[in-house]
C-alpha cells in the first residue's frame, strides 16, 4: 500500500512533466533534449534556495530558469539554424555545468532539515497525515498547471503554437512569426519540466546533479503510454491521458520493484523498452492489417480456384 500510494504521488508530480514533453514532442514535433538539463536546473535552484529558507522561491526560480533554458535552445535553432535535436543538446550540455555551479560545487544536496512546500502545507492542514499532505500538494500543482495549459491553448498564441507544430510553412505564409512561436513553446515546456524538478527536489528532500539523467525518456514513455491506452482527439483529452499515462507508468516501475522482476538499476532499460514497444505500435498494426488482407485475397483466390 505504501509503494502503491508513492507511486501515485510520483506519477502525478511527473504528470507535468509529460505536459512539458507534450508540448515540444507532439505538438511541436520535436523531442527536445534540453529537458533533461533543465530538470536538474529546477531541482538544483529548488534545492538550494530551500536550504536558505525560500521553497516558494526556489519554485519561481526554477519556473524562470527552464523558460530561460528553452529560450537558448529556440535562440540555436531559430536564429542560429542548428538542427532542433542538436540545439537541446548543446543547452542540455551546457547546463551540467550551470546545475554545478548552482549546488556550489557539489554533486548532490540534503533538504531533510530545511522546510519544504509539504512541510509548510503539512503545517497549515495539521489534521492531515503526511503522505496526504505530499498527495493534495502533488494534485494541486499538476492540476493548476494542466488547468493553465489547457486555457492558454485555446487562445490566439496557443493556436498559434500549435499552428506551427502542424505546418509551419502555411503559419509563416499566415504572417504569423514563427521563430517567436517556436521558442515561446521550448520556453514554456522547459519552464514546466524546471518546475517539476524543483517540486521533486522537495518532495524527495535531497537533490542529485545525475537527476536528470533519462528524464526525457520518462516524460516520453508516460506520453506514449496515455496515447495508446487512452487517445483523445482533444487537446485537453490528450492532456488528460498524458497524466493518466504519467500515473501508469510509475505504477508498472512500482511493481517491477516490489516483485524483483528486474534488478534497480534495469529500471532505464524498461523505460526505453516501453517507449520503443509503444513508438512501434502504429507500424505493427500496419503490418497486421497488411498481413491479414493478404490472407483474405489468398481465401478469395482459393476459393475461386476451387470454383
Amino acid at each position: 500500500m505504501v509503494i502503491l500510494l508513492g507511486s501515485l504521488q510520483l506519477g502525478i508530480l511527473y504528470g507535468m512533466l509529460a505536459l512539458g514533453v507534450y508540448i515540444t514532442f507532439r505538438i511541436m514535433n520535436v523531442p527536445d533534449l534540453t529537458a533533461e538539463g533543465s530538470f536538474t536546473l529546477g531541482l538544483a535552484l529548488s534545492a538550494v534556495l530551500t536550504i536558505a529558507g525560500h521553497p516558494l522561491l526556489g519554485l519561481g526560480a526554477a519556473l524562470l530558469a527552464g523558460a530561460a533554458a528553452g529560450c537558448v535552445t529556440g535562440l540555436l535553432h531559430t536564429k542560429l539554424g542548428i538542427h532542433p535535436i542538436l540545439s537541446g543538446i548543446l543547452t542540455m550540455s551546457g547546463l551540467y555545468s550551470v546545475n554545478l555551479l548552482a549546488m556550489g560545487n557539489s554533486s548532490n544536496l540534503s533538504l531533510i532539515n530545511s522546510t519544504t512546500i509539504f512541510k509548510i502545507v503539512g503545517t497549515l492542514l495539521p489534521f492531515l497525515d503526511k503522505d496526504t499532505v505530499k498527495l493534495l500538494v502533488s494534485l494541486c500543482f499538476t492540476a493548476l498547471c494542466a488547468l493553465l495549459l489547457i486555457l492558454f491553448f485555446k487562445t490566439h498564441i496557443g493556436l498559434c503554437i500549435r499552428a506551427t507544430g502542424d505546418n509551419e510553412d502555411m503559419v509563416r505564409a499566415s504572417s504569423i512569426h514563427v521563430d517567436n512561436t517556436k521558442i515561446l513553446a521550448l520556453a514554456i515546456s522547459n519552464a514546466i519540466i524546471a518546475c517539476t524538478g524543483a517540486l521533486i527536489a522537495q518532495y524527495q528532500s535531497f537533490a542529485d546533479i545525475n537527476s536528470g539523467v533519462g528524464i526525457l525518456v520518462v516524460g516520453l514513455a508516460s506520453v506514449i503510454i496515455g496515447e495508446v491506452l487512452l487517445s483523445r482527439r482533444t487537446l485537453t483529452g490528450n492532456f488528460l491521458a498524458v497524466l493518466l499515462g504519467a500515473i501508469i507508468y510509475r505504477f508498472i516501475i512500482a511493481l517491477a520493484t516490489k516483485y524483483t522482476i528486474l534488478p534497480a538499476y534495469m529500471l532505464k532499460l524498461v523505460s526505453a523498452c516501453i517507449v520503443a514497444f509503444a513508438l512501434s505500435l502504429p507500424a505493427m498494426q500496419k503490418s497486421l492489417a497488411v498481413y491479414k488482407t493478404r490472407k483474405e485475397a489468398q481465401k478469395h483466390a482459393a476459393a475461386k480456384t476451387n470454383l
